[in-house]
């Protein structure tokens, strides 16, 4: 009896099947796309998020090639130009030493936009290892880091984090140097106190994940934890994860300046834009323009990371997709 079974077909015949397509049928046909290059296509669509990005972008390239392009230093004294309003030469105006308020914020960007990004960093890898870890595992260990994680929830993040810089800045100045110090203590103090929602996130979708077939099937080829963990199953909580790293972004840089603004960040010859706002507070009658454009330069950068964050949201979420 003879087989009924058909050959696969070659490649030649695909290819020959494909050349007899219709131009109509062809026109329907589309590479397909991965989830990065899906995601990018729904974030393009976002105009608010592609709008956010393009400010933020522009924040980006002025801090960086600002302050190399710009003419006056953002140390330069000019005891006769002080606390003159905008004009030409100054567009951001003057302090009461004649700085340069415009060369300033260039250079304070820096700072401002550099803490939020690493204390957020340290606040996502942290959040995600104890969340990876208790989500996986499970059982006592889950408990045992979920109670920390209850824990530092319920500290009062600011009176603590006024507290263990007034302990530790002196300390850290004297060893590591007045601004390196004072960096390492702010974003390591941000992103020990911004963990816990990561890791709670991160434990959620763990809990979900583990129970999948594709991770069983890891596991019955001889995948090691470890392996399990970093390689199959995290790569699939990163949109999660990405979402509340944009959005801790613009908190971190908030709280950077509320902690320049209350005497505590960085020292006076480093003119972050928080800062910056303190410097002005005792002028604001005479020369508000002082504290307006650093808080203007504040407000942007944070409303573009929310709303980057929204669109990498939306973007992410399969319920979306076209």
């Amino acid at each position: 009896m003879a087989s009924s079974t058909t050959p696969a077909p070659t490649a030649e015949t695909r290819a020959s099947r494909l050349v007899s397509l219709s131009p109509d049928a062809l026109a329907f046909r589309r590479p397909a796309r991965t989830l990065w290059r899906d995601a990018w296509h729904q974030f393009t669509r976002h105009r608010l998020a592609m709008g956010g990005l393009a400010v933020l972008a522009l924040l980006i390239l002025m801090t960086v090639v600002g302050p190399y392009l710009w003419p006056i230093p953002y140390n330069k004294l000019d005891y006769a130009m002080g606390l003159t309003g905008p004009s030409a030469t100054h567009p951001f105006g003057t302090d009461d030493l004649g700085h340069d308020l415009f060369a300033r914020a260039l250079w304070g960007g820096r700072v401002s936009l550099a803490v939020g990004i690493v204390a957020v960093a340290i606040a996502i890898s942290l959040g995600t290892f104890v969340g990876a870890i208790s989500g996986y595992f499970g059982g006592h260990l889950d408990n045992v880091l979920m109670r920390i994680t209850d824990i530092f929830l319920s500290l009062p993040q600011l009176p603590l984090l006024l507290l263990t810089i007034y302990l530790f800045r002196d300390l850290l100045r004297s060893t590591i140097g007045p601004e390196a110090g004072i960096f390492v203590l702010i974003v390591v103090v941000i992103g020990i106190l911004n963990w816990m929602p990561v890791a709670r996130l991160v434990r959620a979708s763990f809990l979900s994940l583990k129970q999948k077939e594709f991770v069983e099937a890891a596991r019955s080829i001889g995948n090691k934890d470890g392996r399990i963990i970093w390689v199959h199953i995290l790569p699939n909580v990163l949109s999660p994860v990405l979402v509340a790293a944009t959005l801790g972004v613009g908190s971190a840089i908030i709280t950077e300046s509320a902690l320049s603004f209350l005497g505590l960040g960085f020292p006076s010859d480093v003119p972050t834009w928080g800062r910056m706002l303190y410097d002005a507070q005792n002028y604001i009658e005479i020369a508000p323009y002082w504290a307006i454009f650093p808080g203007l330069l504040i407000f942007a950068a944070v409303l573009s990371i929310n709303y980057m964050g929204d669109g990498l949201r939306d973007a992410l979420d399969p319920r979306r997709s076209a």
